[in-house]
């Protein structure tokens, strides 16, 4: 099986447009930003005064005692009290339109094209599902171990043989993202998968 690296020529060719220039650039940034807030729990929650376990009454009176006056042991100001502007739970995802998610995908893909980084090969797959199969087929594509590898489809045998492979990861070409494009050292893309990720990228006019 040998594979031949992907030239904007070549990308063009099937019908993706490579983008020679800085458009896009903020494109992806946002989308970028957009995965990763969405990913984020939102969950961190601190308790305000109105939350914590204590009692209403005031600690002593409020003259003579020669102490600094007080209303409630649940105040902010004492231990085991309430947090004043702590986090509570919220939502960080945002929001990013179908043609600023088309942009950004065809910005990270060009910009992997334009460095030399995306090998184009007719099939991958393993005859039988062993990581010692699995890393030789690997190796004769590319020296690199830190590979992403898109394909319109794999078989159980190519599944089962890279999931030891912490540092390789198998893709089908409609789940790939902007991120995953940017992440891996190369990427090996089948040309069944290249007319997806064409089909992808295109932004109707």
């Amino acid at each position: 099986m040998a594979a031949t690296i992907l030239t904007a020529a070549a990308a063009q060719a099937a019908n993706i447009e490579v983008i020679q220039d800085d458009r896009g650039s903020q494109a992806l940034h946002d989308h970028v930003v957009a995965l990763r807030a969405g990913r984020r729990s939102g969950s961190a929650n601190a308790k305000t005064r109105g939350e914590v376990a204590g009692s209403n009454a005031k600690p002593w009176r409020q003259k003579g005692t020669g102490r600094a006056r007080a209303g409630e042991k649940r105040s902010p100001i004492w231990r085991g009290g309430g947090v004043v502007f702590g986090p509570r739970p919220r939502d960080y995802s945002k929001k990013v339109n179908k043609k600023v998610t088309k942009l950004a995908l065809r910005k990270a893909f060009s910009e992997r094209v334009n460095g030399g980084d995306v090998l184009v090969v007719d099939s991958f797959a393993v005859a039988d599902p062993k990581t010692k199969t699995f890393l030789a087929l690997l190796a004769s594509l590319t020296p690199e171990t830190q590979t992403l590898v898109i394909a319109d489809d794999f078989d159980d045998n190519t599944y089962l043989a890279a999931r030891n492979v912490a540092t390789a990861l198998l893709l089908r070409a409609g789940e790939t993202s902007t991120e995953h494009l940017l992440q891996f050292r190369k990427i090996v893309v089948t040309n069944g998968a290249l007319t997806q990720l064409a089909q992808r990228m295109e932004i109707s006019k």
